[in-house]
């Protein structure tokens, strides 16, 4: 057996992340069965993988380097946490890998670890609005206290590892709810299962996996199921602390479950709330808002374990769609230029969705493979999912509006692939460049037209150009246009367009949102 380090060194630190992801995908599926708090939605071993794994992958990126810094692998795990943060308790989860990396970039022995994590325990529960016993929070606090004594490595470790076990133990004496469904809180054994891994990582011995509990009562009873809020948002933002502090009071006015984690610029952002569209604005007042992310918990909550029968997973260009689309029930996936979602992602929102069927829209050509690889993965899973090829957002939006969960799969599948597939797009763009197009050659600042993928129309200014496209769609007959404008598009431009197809076409029905979405314009015509 090696001889253990006296210090947190690159190498413990990447053996610690390697080995709490596989700790976490050995025992997600028993710590999502006894997730009933704070919402019974049987998601938090899934959501501590996933924020386990976005650390994992920087800490492997500063592997890149021959000898890499111990301080970047600690900082990498944190800040790799914070931006893939899923869920309360990963979000919480990040918050104590940042306290504990403040620490550790001073010295990673035995006693600097203890100390570490008595800061993580106290930045954690800093960052929940209102504090509850019985959770993560009081697992992570145990632990801290286990190892105040300091030691070696080794002791402050297992001592942690120690404590926080005892901790979950007590945890249904400390949450009623937990007490209900005969379980302990299921963050706190995730928890208890990464610090497993710190364990191993120092002292090269494997710690015994936390025994299996009994699956949670059918029905508890509680404030898990006394109508909480409809949505889980989460997003990462850019702000100062003086913007943040203000976010936390309007968002903790919204909702509840709020934990915002992160410093230096760079924010985690958790909340469940009845009006996605409000937590989303109060971010974009605060600073940059980005890969935004709602998830509606659905109305059966006082059933936590049953599936959904079925299920919409969307991807969507921007905040307004997203918060639209989440509304009419769909789990939704932000995809920012640039930053198309992962495949991996996709196949976290069809987990999320938490359904047998689930049809998913991706809204974009460029994520064909992309949305095929994440449904065969979660076919591989047991889902049945059915993957309409929309290439826009408007067709998103066409397939969703004929969405009837209670019709059989694959009627609803026929009617929602019809609605979609009759539903022509277009999307106004501004060229950066000169260059040659299908429609002629276009100038820097020219605003191009594009119709079904492809430029048609090369206009001088949004309106003219705007309008223009929507006659050359109309040409070919329409029942209804939509019409989604970007937060920057000027409102009046709405009005003439809607003027224009009132005038033109009588029987012609109009609708108009905000998407929060890059182009000026979108505009699908069924």
């Amino acid at each position: 057996m090696p001889q253990a380090p006296e210090v947190l060194d690159a190498r413990a630190v990447r053996a610690w992340s390697s080995l709490a992801l596989e700790a976490l995908g050995r025992e997600r599926e028993e710590i999502d069965a006894i997730n009933v708090y704070p919402v019974a939605d049987g998601d938090t071993g899934t959501n501590l993988y996933l924020t386990a794994e976005s650390a994992a992958q920087a800490v492997e990126a500063v592997f890149a380097a021959d000898d890499p810094d111990p301080v970047d692998a600690v900082r990498a795990m944190a800040h790799g946490a914070l931006i893939g943060a899923r869920g309360n308790s990963g979000t919480i989860l990040s918050q104590l890998l940042r306290g504990m990396a403040g620490v550790l970039a001073d010295g990673r022995d035995g006693d600097h670890l203890a100390r570490a994590l008595a800061r993580a325990a106290d930045a954690a529960r800093d960052a929940v609005a209102h504090p509850v016993e019985g959770t993560i929070l009081s697992v992570a606090r145990a632990a801290a206290d286990a190892c105040t004594g300091g030691g070696t490595l080794t002791d402050v470790a297992r001592a942690a590892h120690t404590g926080a076990r005892a901790a979950l133990a007590d945890t249904p004496g400390q949450l009623a709810v937990l007490e209900r469904a005969g379980v302990v809180d299921a963050g706190g054994r995730g928890l208890v299962a990464v610090l497993g891994a710190l364990v191993q990582a120092v002292s090269g011995e494997a710690v015994a996996p936390t025994a299996r509990g009994p699956r949670p009562a059918p029905a508890p009873e509680g404030p898990c199921e006394d109508g909480g809020p409809a949505f889980e948002v989460i997003y990462l933002l850019e702000a100062d602390e003086g913007a943040v502090a203000r976010l936390r009071g309007r968002l903790d006015a919204l909702g509840d479950s709020l934990v915002v984690v992160g410093g230096d610029g760079l924010w985690n952002v958790h909340v469940h709330v009845d009006d996605a569209g409000a937590a989303v604005e109060a971010g974009i007042e605060a600073g940059r808002p980005y890969r935004i992310r709602i998830t509606h918990f659905g109305t059966d909550t006082a059933a936590p374990r049953e599936l959904l029968q079925r299920a919409v997973v969307s991807v969507v260009p921007g905040d307004g769609l997203a918060g639209l689309c989440a509304e009419a029930g769909a789990t939704t996936v932000l995809a920012r230029p640039g930053e198309p979602p992962a495949s991996g992602e996709l196949v976290a929102a069809i987990r999320r969705a938490h359904a047998r069927e689930v049809v998913l829209l991706p809204n974009s050509a460029d994520l064909r493979h992309s949305a095929a690889a994440a449904a065969e993965q979660a076919r591989a899973e047991g889902v049945r999912v059915a993957l309409i090829p929309t290439r826009a957002a408007v067709q998103g939006i066409a397939a969703l509006a004929v969405h009837e969960p209670d019709r059989r799969f694959d009627e609803d599948v026929v009617a929602m692939t019809a609605a979609a597939g009759a539903t022509r797009y277009a999307e106004l763009a501004v060229a950066e460049h000169r260059s040659f197009t299908s429609a002629g050659v276009c100038q820097a600042g020219d605003v191009l037209g594009l119709i079904d993928g492809d430029v048609a129309v090369i206009g001088p200014d949004l309106a003219a150009t705007a309008a223009a496209v929507l006659d050359r769609m109309l040409a070919a007959g329409g029942e209804l246009v939509t019409l989604v404008l970007s937060d920057d598009a000027p409102g009046e431009l709405a009005e003439e367009l809607e003027r224009r197809v009132r005038e033109g076409h009588l029987a012609v029905d109009t609708v108009t949102y905000r998407g929060g979405q890059d182009a000026p314009l979108l505009i699908g015509v069924e």
